[in-house]
């Protein structure tokens, strides 16, 4: 995948009526210059009023039958405004449904 992408924007809002609403192309440059890369095989998600918490981690334990407790490592969060959680969770959503067309589907203990 490039990192490199066109996104479409609506109108700017100035002059004309709603159904004159132009699009113009803008170009996404992403840069990853100081970008971090970080394994995790657990998340936990909380939110309030003004933003979501995305938690993401590493479980520790390698045997949890003879253990009482799991032990995960949060090594990073990410706070999001509620309309880019949704972005996301439109975007995952769309992601895992081509994973899943490509590899078969995910079995996800609880469900």
């Amino acid at each position: 995948m490039s990192l490199n992408e066109r996104v479409t924007e609506a109108g700017n809002g100035r002059g004309g009526g709603a159904n004159e609403a132009s699009e113009q192309l803008a170009t996404v440059q992403w840069d990853d210059s100081k970008m971090n890369t970080h394994f995790a095989n657990v998340v936990n998600i909380q939110s309030t009023l003004e933003q979501v918490d995305l938690f993401f981690g590493t479980n520790k334990t390698w045997n949890i039958g003879s253990e009482r407790q799991v032990k995960v490592e949060l090594t990073d969060r990410v706070i999001l405004s509620p309309h880019a959680a949704k972005r996301l969770s439109i975007a995952l959503d769309g992601v895992i449904r081509e994973y899943e067309a490509r590899h078969g589907a995910l079995k996800i203990e609880g469900r």
